[in-house]
């Protein structure tokens, strides 16, 4: 395996860690960028550009040091960071209804949902009962009008449950009621390019090419685990596999699903779930949350914003996931579901593989992104491998 890039001196274990995941874990293009404070101490890429192309491809594009990906849901990290700020420059409440911005939003017993049970999975409203076609997801109309109309299938705020696609137009419309600016837009203006990073939810066409593509693929389990993978799963798969199951539902509120490599999709503006990035500007966006930029010396989060994000607002069993997961506003949490660095660590996984997060007891931030898509929400096994062995390398260094 031909990994390119760089390790600091004790961060050796996450490139071997990398390798490994080419070598047993499926990977075929992905990358890894971590920063330690302003320092990067990893930023690795190897493997193909194409997801698609096997081992007798007819030589198959190489990732390189500017490839960006789609992270799925990992956007969904980059999007809560937009009414955050917002709130911490005194344009957003968090604690007002969201139809005080959104009149519409209070139909159908939605009049008491706050701004914050959008950003913690608690608004009630994962699902639509009308799916949208992929075309009328991407429209900036369709999906606001969807969930505006739709009635809460639990008492908004008394429990919670994964919006994996609604996400995108609640908090892409309060954003643009606040501000008039798409929620896209205002990621470009106010956050990627004060950052000079290369982050976007609505890929502009110049950046086309940059792009790898995704495509399923198989999840290596070693014998020793497969019967503790399966169980760990059975009752997530039985439940996708259930057309009357919130699980199902939510994950299909966009019918049928985009094919993810479509420049249209791409082009579109969902921040549930198509932002594209490289893991070196991933990882630099969480630094940026925690403290200053390593290149602009920016910081987004004032410290009272951080404890926001990291502060636990839903816990327990989520009625989408069926399993216990932990989210702060806009952030999944350390736990079960989803480990990441320590207790402290605020984050969000992408469906299938990728991963990004930030450590601010450590001043860690870190981004893995990948174009194999394997069957996992939560806690992908090559992300995981990543995480232990940066864990690994923070306790021999007394962190």
């Amino acid at each position: 395996m031909d990994v390119q890039g760089m390790v600091a001196d004790g961060f050796e274990p996450v490139r071997k860690a990398f390798v490994r995941n080419f070598e047993q874990r499926g990977d075929r293009g992905a990358a890894v960028a971590v920063y330690v404070g302003r320092r990067k101490v990893v930023d690795l890429w190897a493997g193909t550009a194409d997801a698609d192309a096997g081992p007798g491809a007819d030589r198959p594009a190489p990732w390189a040091q500017d490839t960006a990906q789609v992270v799925r849901s990992a956007t969904k990290g980059v999007a809560a960071a937009v009414p955050l700020l917002l709130h911490q420059r005194g344009q957003l409440d968090l604690d007002a209804p969201v139809g005080t911005y959104w009149p519409e939003f209070k139909a159908n017993g939605k009049d008491r949902v706050l701004v914050r049970h959008l950003l913690s999975h608690r608004a009630g409203v994962p699902v639509l009962d009308t799916p949208l076609t992929p075309a009328e997801a991407g429209d900036g109309v369709s999906g606001p009008e969807a969930v505006a109309a739709q009635a809460p299938v639990w008492e908004p705020g008394t429990a919670h449950g994964y919006h994996a696609q609604t996400y995108s137009w609640l908090l892409g419309e309060i954003v643009r009621r606040v501000t008039g600016r798409s929620i896209g837009r205002w990621v470009a203006e106010e956050i990627a390019g004060p950052l000079g990073i290369d982050l976007w939810i609505g890929l502009p066409e110049a950046e086309r090419a940059r792009v790898g593509r995704l495509a399923a693929v198989e999840t290596p389990t070693p014998p020793a685990a497969q019967g503790l993978r399966v169980r760990a799963k059975r009752s997530v798969s039985d439940a996708y596999r259930d057309p009357a199951s919130l699980t199902r539902r939510a994950f299909g509120a966009i019918d049928p699903l985009p094919d993810e490599n479509d420049p249209a999709y791409r082009a579109a503006e969902l921040p549930a779930s198509n932002g594209v990035a490289t893991a070196r500007s991933l990882a630099r966006f969480y630094a940026a949350l925690i403290g200053p930029d390593a290149n602009s010396g920016r910081r987004l989060f004032a410290p009272a914003t951080l404890t926001l994000a990291r502060t636990e607002e839903s816990a327990g069993p989520d009625r989408v996931l069926v399993v216990n997961t932990r989210f702060g506003l806009g952030y999944m949490l350390h736990g079960p579901a989803s480990p990441l660095l320590s207790p402290a660590s605020f984050g969000h996984p992408g469906r299938g593989g990728s991963l990004a997060f930030a450590d601010p007891e450590t001043g860690t931030a870190f981004a893995y992104v990948t174009n194999g898509m394997q069957q996992n929400v939560t806690a992908d096994p090559r992300a995981q491998a990543l995480v232990r062995a940066l864990r690994d390398c923070h306790a021999a260094q007394g962190r």
